[in-house]
């Protein structure tokens, strides 16, 4: 049996050598190694994202992304390829925190999986952060 981080490189492997076919689509091939490893009922969730568009990437001038992720009750904030940690997402939904950290029944919850099959298949909304934007809302908020 894998042991949890084990796992989860396993799950990071599968998501980055998934297979698009000529029209950025994932194969079936690649269909069946994401049900091998995750939950049907979160593969779904996570396509019904993308497929409302509901992931964003944000990027600052000095290179800083952020992803975020609309869902049904809020925005929550993904962070994917974190360094030097166990996990290599993070999200800050509520069930990030009881399915993935404190119960450990999941490698990762709908919004980092919509966030990383998203990345994959280049099917995000990108916004550029400009810095005055940013400076006047610190302003406004002091």
């Amino acid at each position: 049996m894998l042991l949890p981080a084990e796992l989860l490189r396993l799950a990071d492997t599968v998501i980055d050598s998934l297979d698009l076919d000529s029209s950025q689509y994932l194969t079936d091939e690649s269909l069946h190694k994401l049900h091998d490893v995750f939950p049907d009922s979160l593969i779904l969730a996570a396509l019904d994202l993308i497929d409302q568009r509901k992931v964003t990437e944000s990027v600052t001038p000095w290179g800083f992304v952020e992803y975020e992720v609309l869902s049904s009750t809020a925005t929550h904030i993904v962070y994917v390829g974190l360094p030097k940690t166990l996990m290599s997402s993070y999200c800050t939904c509520p069930a990030f925190n009881f399915t993935v950290l404190e119960t450990g029944q999941s490698l990762m919850c709908k919004h980092v999986l919509a966030t990383r099959l998203a990345i994959r298949l280049a099917f995000l909304f990108v916004i550029s952060v400009d810095v005055t934007a940013l400076s006047s809302q610190n302003e406004n908020n002091n």
